[in-house]
């Protein structure tokens, strides 16, 4: 008796709304009639919507990166740095995810890819216009890959204007000058079209900073946010070359890439030049 009780006052639970004919629901509003719908495989093989889920996930992961990246850059223009570490923080967090996601994808076997990999045509990872705008707001500008966007002319305004827009080393480096701390004229008044290459007086400049903690503190802790970002990256990079590596080996990508060459490459590059030099110097 005593469990039957119990029974029917977890099923009489009071305050929960069991009437939504005219309220919106959890489904609705997350619309995920449209989300859950979205996962057309092109083969029968099993493991393509494991390929489809890990990378509508790491899109939406890199939407919601792109959303704190802005903001935070608007942040720093206007000097509130508290709010602006609290968005870069969450960046970080969520670059953890994606990292993960590669360790989900890499149960996916070569034997198994082949399965419906010719299916994919010229489809891959290195067409994903989010990613782009990442390394766009992080200051690395690579002009031919807007060849990539022509089919969609809306989208490819929008990839032009990130990529002639300062980005988020961009704005912190105008946040030292701000402070007084002597930034050249040419790094200030910089092509953003153009890849940022390092520069002495900003190099200089972050020294005085990590020099001087305490008084340059907000900015200090700015650097650090500027580093886990790049720290984090880089080993998102890296995970992804190796996930390719483990399923495709040394094989041209569907995209036309040269697959783990190009991957290895770009990790080689740095977004915060002079954040990485300095600590060889403190």
């Amino acid at each position: 008796m005593e469990n039957n009780s119990y029974e029917g006052k977890k099923q009489k639970e009071e305050g929960v709304h069991t009437d939504f004919i005219s309220r919106m629901t959890y489904g609705e509003y997350l619309q995920l009639d449209d989300l859950l719908s979205s996962q057309k495989r092109l083969s029968e093989h099993h493991d393509e919507m494991l390929f489809i889920v890990i990378h509508q996930v790491s899109e939406l992961w890199m939407k919601l990166i792109l959303h704190e990246l802005k903001s935070s850059i608007d942040c720093i223009n206007k000097g509130d740095l508290s709010q602006a570490f609290k968005m870069l923080s969450r960046v970080s967090k969520i670059q953890t995810q994606i990292i993960h996601a590669w360790d989900v994808l890499s149960t996916l076997t070569p034997s198994e890819y082949i399965e419906f990999r010719d299916d994919l045509g010229q489809a891959s990872g290195f067409q994903s216009y989010q990613y782009r705008m990442i390394e766009f707001a992080l200051g690395y500008k690579t002009k031919h890959v807007l060849e990539i966007y022509k089919k969609d002319p809306v989208l490819l305004e929008k990839l032009k204007s990130e990529h002639e827009a300062p980005g988020l080393y961009d704005v912190s480096i105008h946040a030292l000058a701000k402070v007084g701390l002597p930034i050249d004229e040419s790094v200030l008044n910089r092509d953003y079209t153009e890849t940022y290459v390092a520069n002495e007086s900003v190099e200089k400049a972050w020294l005085e900073v990590y020099r001087n903690v305490d008084r340059y503190w907000d900015l200090y802790e700015l650097g650090e946010k500027l580093i886990d970002i790049e720290d984090w990256l880089q080993q998102w990079r890296f995970r992804h070359m190796k996930t390719v590596e483990r399923i495709i080996g040394h094989k041209v990508g569907t995209g036309g890439s040269s697959g783990v060459g190009y991957l290895k490459k770009v990790l080689d590059h740095r977004f915060f030049p002079e954040l990485w030099d300095i600590r060889t110097k403190l």
